[in-house]
């Protein structure tokens, strides 16, 4: 049960912020009708029971005509207009003090610009802002807070409002036709010069036949063509370059001699033959 109670709540909190510009955290208008319900069934505090109630944060507020009236009850109701005077107050611009509903009425006005909640136990005050478009209720049932769902007048507020979106106002016909006829009678002006004025000024000039052509010949490609993506190379700032495995000074062209003449690095190769023997300057064997 208690589920099914949130979700209707959900959708008629849903309903109010879609059509009509409900943002939270939510202002509630409370009277004094109401505050008396959340002290007699103990439903303090009573923002978090309202924000239990409609799923969101809410700001509780009265007017100065509601503490005026609860003060007047006396000692009744001294309780009660303690837990309001805590609450914020609400503009009300009334110089002499008037019935909390009269007031409560005043401040939603037409079109409850403030976008408030009012929270009452007054089941007429309910019935008269049930034929405002925008004014969400909510009242109290022994120890459960209710939000009111939408009246029939509202549904059908919202839907006519929609209907009137989707057709043109008087005003923008109007101007859509004199916007019509404006460009038709430009167009019939340009067709008549072109028809009439063409020769006289060009009298060579000729439509061009672009069917006797290819494609290749006509200046309008009939084809979109796309460039043709290829392969890309290695990126020459990122590839290691080779190591040269030659002498550096073979590479730069010099070579380092030695002290026989020679070059540095090269040996000398000696042959040694065999059977053979050296005369000395005596002519004898060695």
């Amino acid at each position: 049960m208690r589920f099914k109670k949130q979700k209707r709540h959900r959708k008629t909190v849903r309903f109010f912020s879609v059509n009509f510009g409900f943002r939270q955290p939510f202002k509630v208008l409370c009277d004094g009708t109401f505050v008396h319900h959340l002290l007699h069934n103990d439903l303090t505090p009573a923002d978090k029971a309202l924000t239990n109630c409609l799923s969101a944060p809410v700001m509780l507020f009265t007017t100065s005509c509601v503490l005026a009236e609860l003060k007047k009850l006396g000692a009744a109701q001294s309780a009660s207009f303690q837990a309001a005077r805590k609450l914020a107050v609400a503009r009300c611009d009334h110089e002499k003090k008037v019935s909390a509903d009269a007031c409560i009425e005043e401040v939603i006005g037409e079109n409850n610009l403030e976008h408030f909640f009012v929270a009452t136990q007054d089941a007429d005050l309910r019935k008269k802002l049930q034929k405002v478009p925008n004014v969400p209720l909510i009242f109290g049932l022994r120890n459960a807070l209710f939000l009111e769902k939408q009246s029939k007048f509202q549904d059908d507020f919202v839907k006519s409002s929609e209907e009137k979106r989707l057709h043109l106002t008087e005003k923008e016909f109007k101007a859509l036709e004199k916007r019509i006829t404006s460009v038709s009678a430009n167009v019939d002006e340009e067709d008549s010069v072109d028809e009439e004025g063409l020769g006289h000024h060009n009298p060579g000039l000729q439509p061009h036949n672009t069917r006797n052509y290819s494609g290749k010949e006509r200046d309008v490609k009939d084809r979109v063509r796309f460039k043709r993506k290829r392969a890309k190379g290695p990126n020459p700032l990122s590839v290691k370059k080779k190591k040269s495995h030659e002498n550096p000074n073979r590479a730069s062209g010099k070579e380092v001699k030695g002290d026989d003449g020679n070059a540095e690095g090269k040996r000398k190769r000696k042959r040694s033959r065999k059977g053979k023997t050296l005369a000395g300057t005596d002519g004898a064997v060695q």
